[in-house]
């Protein structure tokens, strides 16, 4: 058997949010009707953060993230903290599909008014705080969505074309601010960050792919900018951070926004992208097959996204075995390890499965990863 590995990615790893507590949404509810103050919110946060934080360390992952259990959802929250960003008037509306039915999720929209900065570290304070809680032995995990996120959500329309005529003085500017993030981040002692990417994916479904080139935009050659993107923010990486991304195809409340493998961005991707680690949404037939991992070079990991985190059916071990054998035909298998395909609350909302299924979820990862690798 291969050993266990010491740096992140780890052989079980999760991607990061997780189910909020009652007590939790209760609290949101009454800071909004004016019942409690932010403070009082905080204190709340706090308790539920460490209890959940403990909850990883007793399931036996080497990580713990705060479940992103301040956030509304896993990327607006960050986003509209980026200077020259903000709230638009009316909403974005995503359509998500289920096996009962398609739902809309409506963020805010967003609107670039002036030039991109960062004004302070986001979520320093909460990362500090997830620090503070992790334990020995137990590495504190930051999430945070991909600079591509701020484009592919409201594309140019959402970018002021007099603050940015020219839109590549926008990508550097948002380059520029994010490797400013990841800089202080580094300097507070994150060792552990990923980039949450739905666009990466997303650009695998030629529907996704048909919605990009009617607002006016190169569908087929986006991805290759967003990957130039996410490595120019970490063009001065810290030595000792380990970054990771996550790509999935859409998570709220049990349900998806598209479909298909990763074979259109799979050679680019994989090749390109200065990550260590793959988060990969493998969880049914949506996410297509093993093939496009033959792409993967030697020194990247592939954290294989086997366990669902959209229903509380919990795997058959032997089934998630077969399938991790069947990954190692395309990559080695000392380059993969195991987890949810994604988070289990993006958003507040959470996904339609309980706080003992998603533990019970957990266990099986950890449970599946020391029968293989050790």
């Amino acid at each position: 058997m291969l050993p266990m590995r010491t740096s992140p990615p780890f052989r079980a790893d999760h991607v990061g949010s997780l189910l909020r507590p009652d007590n939790l949404l209760a609290a949101r509810e009454d800071l909004a009707a004016g019942r409690i103050t932010a403070g009082q919110l905080r204190e709340i946060e706090d308790e539920a953060i460490a209890a959940v934080v403990a909850m990883q360390r007793d399931v036996g992952l080497q990580s713990a993230t705060d479940g992103e259990f301040r956030r509304a959802s896993w990327h607006m929250d960050f986003i509209y903290q980026i200077g020259g960003v903000s709230k638009a008037p009316g909403n974005l509306a995503v359509k998500f599909h289920n096996p009962g039915g398609d739902i809309e999720f409506t963020p805010a929209a967003l609107h670039v008014a002036s030039k991109i900065k960062l004004d302070k570290t986001i979520f320093g304070e909460d990362f500090g705080y997830l620090q503070s809680v992790a334990g020995p032995g137990v590495t504190p995990k930051l999430t945070i969505p991909s600079p591509n996120m701020v484009h592919y959500r409201g594309g140019p329309a959402a970018i002021d074309p007099a603050v940015y005529p020219d839109i590549e003085e926008f990508w550097a500017d948002l380059a520029a601010a994010y490797a400013d993030e990841v800089t202080r981040l580094g300097e507070m002692g994150c060792t552990y960050l990923q980039f949450d990417d739905t666009s990466l994916a997303y650009l695998n479904d030629p529907a996704q792919r048909a919605e990009i080139a009617a607002r006016g935009e190169d569908a087929e050659h986006l991805h290759l900018r967003y990957i130039a993107q996410v490595n120019n923010s970490l063009a001065t990486k810290p030595a000792g951070m380990a970054v990771t991304t996550h790509l999935c195809r859409g998570n709220f409340r049990s349900s998806w926004a598209a479909s298909g493998g990763y074979d259109f961005v799979a050679e680019a991707l994989f090749n390109d992208l200065n990550v260590d680690g793959f988060f990969l949404e493998f969880d049914d037939e949506r996410s297509g097959t093993f093939e496009p991992l033959r792409f993967v070079p030697p020194g990247k990991m592939v954290v294989l996204g086997l366990v669902t985190t959209k229903s509380g059916t919990l795997e058959d071990p032997d089934d998630l075995k077969r399938r991790i054998d069947a990954a190692a035909k395309y990559v080695p298998i000392d380059q993969l390890a195991l987890s949810g395909q994604c988070g289990f609350s993006s958003t507040v909302e959470g996904n339609t499965l309980t706080y003992d299924q998603q533990v019970a979820k957990l266990e099986l990862i950890v449970s599946v990863a020391h029968d293989v690798w050790g």
